[in-house]
């Protein structure tokens, strides 16, 4: 049997101090899959509650952790004609080790950021945008595309107003902000849009911004849910403003979808012309990718997640694998 070296977790579950490189068994290629060797993978939110058990892995994918990779083509299966051995990718995997099965050249924050503000979301040209965690590798791309699209604000909220300055400082980023611990971020919506609210919110949140959610949502506003870092249930719901401002609300999974969902969704027409408007930080694209100042060897696998856990990241949180 083949092996290869993957980031494991002692016990299948538990603290960060679980978390060790170990040897597991290496996959092949199916029909119509390559197999990728690593260089480089992000860490997701999904990555911290699967480890400590809160997050259950879909059904057909692997339990190894991580899922947003970049490498190259190792193997080819039988039935690929567009990907050839030695090809540079990106991509999103079942679970990310020194190597990968890939099915489609994706970023899962770029992904999700597109599939909540322009499919769920369904951005039009004048809209008003509200983006929590915009910090994050998805908060931040999510602000980026609202901007190229045609949005005519796009608050976003963080825990430091460090994180604020970051984000209305970047290219295409935030018009306007707000810090969730020292202010009513509805508030400060509702005075940017003049009374009106927002059209669009992408929440991570959950519980403690529900109600103020509701609050910064304008007629006919949409809100897509993403986590719930702060809990899942909210103890009292005032269902009249759903009703009377006709909201809509949507909760939003990628890694669970089909595969057909999914390439379906990145080979899109307007997902192929945002992967042509991205460069890195340093570029001149509409939409650049920010990496976290401290960019991790995997074997500190343990000192990502902590800081991912500490919310100290502006920006992807990136580990090389050597």
């Amino acid at each position: 049997m083949a092996t290869m070296r993957a980031v494991l977790i002692k016990d299948g579950q538990g603290p960060v101090e679980n978390l060790y490189i170990g040897e597991t068994e290496k996959p092949a290629p199916k029909e119509g899959q390559v197999l990728v060797k690593i260089v480089a993978f992000g860490l997701n939110r999904m990555d911290l509650s699967q480890r400590e058990g809160r997050y259950p892995v879909p059904p057909g994918a692997s339990a190894i952790l991580g899922v947003e990779f970049s490498g190259h083509v190792e193997q080819v299966g039988l039935g690929v004609s567009k990907w050839s051995q030695g090809d540079e990718v990106f991509g999103l995997a079942a679970g990310v080790s020194e190597a990968a099965t890939k099915y489609a050249q994706v970023s899962d924050g770029l992904t999700v950021a597109y599939q909540v503000i322009v499919k769920y979301g369904e951005l039009n040209e004048g809209d008003d945008v509200l983006v929590h965690a915009g910090a994050s590798g998805v908060g931040v791309a999510a602000i980026q595309i609202a901007r190229t699209y045609g949005a005519r604000t796009v608050t976003a909220t963080a825990s430091s107003n460090e994180k604020l300055d970051w984000l209305l400082s970047i290219p295409n980023g935030a018009t306007h902000v707000a810090n969730y611990k020292s202010e009513d971020f509805s508030e400060r919506v509702n005075e940017v849009t003049n009374g009106k609210g927002v059209d669009i919110v992408v929440d991570f949140v959950g519980r403690t911004h529900w109600e103020k959610n509701i609050n910064s949502l304008a007629f006919d506003g949409r809100m897509i849910l993403l986590s719930f870092l702060s809990g899942s249930e909210v103890p009292s719901v005032n269902l009249t403003p759903i009703l009377y401002k006709r909201l809509k609300i949507q909760g939003s999974t990628l890694r669970s979808r089909s595969l057909q969902y999914q390439c379906e969704l990145v080979n899109s027409v307007t997902f192929q012309d945002i992967v042509a408007k991205i460069t890195g930080s340093e570029g001149n694209g509409p939409i650049r990718t920010y990496i976290h100042e401290v960019v991790y060897p995997w074997t500190n696998i343990q000192e990502a997640h902590k800081e991912m856990a500490e919310n100290n990241n502006r920006g992807k949180i990136v580990c090389m694998v050597s």
